[in-house]
């Protein structure tokens, strides 16, 4: 049996990733693929449990280094418990956001080393990388209007805008890096023209 894809959709606050991962949903929906749609930090109880901590506003919020450290820890669950069994099952895992997001936000908009952070990816995943990364592309005032509009901001949504400014040029960066892998999405046009852009990507690549 054939290992199923990787696909992972990335941005930050605001880009309309769950909008545009239903458009993904019913395109594989009507290829009859089977797959799962996940989500990080999460995915898995103990790691929807981290989540809540990474989120939550707190007396006491996480020091730079012990962010990373969480992270990688619900990434290892997910990984164990969803991702991994889901693909060697042969099946597709669509996830809203994976380790692009780790570089871009606590490497990024933290400013940890990013050799730290590769290190501990090879620890926790090995050689399993995505097959498809889409990175929806907004400039950050319009994202985060977008976000204050949904509701109560959480913990990263709370940030200034110069820490989504580094989150978004550490995606850019990333897309250049591995132009084979990354797709980069202008977030910024209507959800029908976003839309079409990712399910032209995804028949180029998996169904042409």
């Amino acid at each position: 049996m054939s290992r199923g894809k990787f696909i992972t959709i990335e941005g930050i606050e605001g880009v309309g990733k769950s909008t545009n991962i239903e458009a993904i949903k019913n395109e594989l929906d009507a290829n009859g693929i089977s797959y799962v749609l996940t989500r990080e930090p999460g995915g898995t109880l103990l790691a929807e449990k981290i989540r809540a901590l990474l989120l939550k506003e707190s007396d006491e919020a996480p020091v730079e280094m012990s962010e990373l450290l969480l992270v990688f820890a619900a990434r290892a669950q997910h990984l164990e418990k969803v991702i991994i069994p889901t693909l060697k099952n042969g099946d597709w895992v669509i996830c809203d956001r994976f380790t692009d997001a780790t570089y871009a936000y606590q490497g990024g908009g933290r400013g940890l080393n990013f050799s730290t952070i590769a290190e501990l990816e090879s620890m926790v995943q090995g050689e399993l990388r995505p097959d498809l990364t889409i990175i929806l592309d907004l400039d950050p005032d319009t994202g985060l209007a977008r976000a204050r509009d949904r509701g109560e901001l959480d913990r990263f949504e709370n940030e200034q805008k110069i820490f989504f400014d580094k989150v978004r040029s550490a995606y850019l960066n990333i897309a250049k890096k591995f132009p084979d892998r990354c797709v980069v999405i202008n977030a910024a046009n209507d959800i029908e023209r976003v839309s079409t852009d990712i399910l032209r990507e995804l028949r180029n690549r998996f169904f042409n």
